[in-house]
This record gives C-alpha cells, structure tokens and sequence, in this order.
C-alpha cells in the first residue's frame, strides 16, 4: 500500500488508467512478431475493456493468443513528452460471457459512446484484460512496479484528476506559501521559488528552483484526503505549518 505522503504505484497505474480511454495495445501474431497499435478502452472495474475487430490485426492476434499489454499516457503540461505519467499493463485478455459480458460491454460504452455504433456488428469482440503485472512511471525519477493482486486491491486517486484548477490557484496566488514549503517541509532552505506540478490524496509534488539548479520534491498533508474538496484545507494547513518552520 502506499506510504502517508505518496500513492503507491498501484495506485498510480489505477488513476493513469482511469483517466483517460486509449492507449497502445501490444499484441503477438501468430508467427510470434509483436503488434502494436491505438485502442479505446473502458474500464471494468481495475480491468481495461476492449472492443476489437477480426478485420483488424489486433482482433486477431487475441483469437490466437490472448496475452496482451496495453501502454497508457497520461499528458501532461511539460511540453517534453519524457516527465508524462504513463503506465503499462500486462496479462491476459478474456472473452467474458453471460452477466459479465453485459457489465464489460457497459463499461466499454460508458467510456467510448460511439462504440455503440459498431459494438453489436458481428466481426466485433469484447474482451477484457485481466491485468497480471503493472509497470508504473509516475515522472523523472518516480518509477515502480507492481503486481496484478496490488493493482486490483486499491482505486483510482480521487484527487489528481480534478486537481487542476487548485494546481493553477496554488501557483498564481500562493507562490510564497509554495517556496515556504519547500524550504521548511521539503528540505531545500536555499530555495529561490516552487511551483506545484501535481496534487493527489497524499500531498503535493514541487519543481523546485535553487541555486544548485532544479529539484524535484514532495510535501505530504497531516493526512490523506478523500475528495478534491478537501484539497484547499489540506493546502491550508500545509502553508501554516510551512510558515512555523514544520
């Protein structure tokens, strides 16, 4: 599970995964090349859910050999693609049946709505990915990895993806109280300036300026939060117990 002030990578691979409804299927052929290309997906509970066509080559590499990965980015506002959050998931794909197949088939609609205009044609399959192994990049020096069970025991951060705005207000208006927390919580005392680069249930991550250069850093709250609203009084009491030195 993840430590007080930061998600876990399990945690980390279930908000990318949430976040978004595409990314990069890797699939085998039958001479055992690998094949990879774009996907929608909707997510079954920690699963990711796939619509795919026999006519694609994807669609038939899984009739043949159901292992599988799919690679999810997270973009981000740093314009050099390498510090983006992303995440790759492995395992094997099912074709689910009965009361499973209906929920799959939900959750592939919920995500992706024009999928209802082909998700019934007889040359499409609904399969779900049974995530087995997780490969966790979080941003420069943040990366882990996990296991299918951890993946599946924890949720999506209910934090990071409404955090934006907050992010946006912290930096425009509280730039001090963020070179505070860098100097007294984070252990930079020569910091010049920090800016918040992401918010989650944990705490806040921090690009620091020094006069040694760039730093990257993490400030925890008193505790986890379990809501985006409880983000500002989180930030609040960060700031004040900045301001009295930890």
């Amino acid at each position: 599970m993840a430590t007080r002030d930061r998600p876990s990578a399990a945690e980390g691979a279930r908000t990318i995964a949430a976040s978004t409804n595409s990314g990069t299927l890797a699939t085998l052929t039958a001479t055992g090349d690998p094949w990879a290309s774009f996907v929608t997906y909707g997510m079954l509970d920690e699963a990711p859910v796939l619509c795919l066509s026999s006519l694609a080559e994807h669609g038939r590499n899984l009739q043949t050999d159901q292992r599988a990965s799919i690679s999810i980015v997270s973009p981000g506002d740093d314009p050099d693609p390498q510090s983006w959050a992303r995440v790759t998931l492995a395992g094997v794909a099912e074709r689910p049946v009965g009361d499973d197949l209906v929920a799959a088939r939900e959750a592939h609609l919920a995500a992706v709505p024009g999928a209802a205009n082909y998700i019934d044609f007889g040359d499409f399959t609904v399969w779900v990915l049974r995530v087995a192994r997780v490969r966790w990049y979080g941003g420069y020096g943040r990366m882990d990895v996990a296991t299918g069970e951890e993946y599946a025991a924890v949720r999506p951060d209910p934090v990071a993806p409404h955090s934006a705005t907050a992010i946006a207000h912290l930096n425009a208006d509280h730039a001090d109280d963020l070179c505070a927390m860098a100097r007294t919580l984070a252990g930079f005392p020569d910091a010049s300036a920090a800016t918040c680069t992401g918010a989650d249930r944990y705490g806040l991550d921090l690009r620091v300026t020094t006069p040694r250069g760039i730093a990257y850093t993490r400030v925890g709250y008193a505790a986890p939060i379990d809501s985006h609203r409880d983000l500002r009084s989180a930030t609040v009491e960060l700031a004040q117990r900045a301001r009295i030195g930890g």
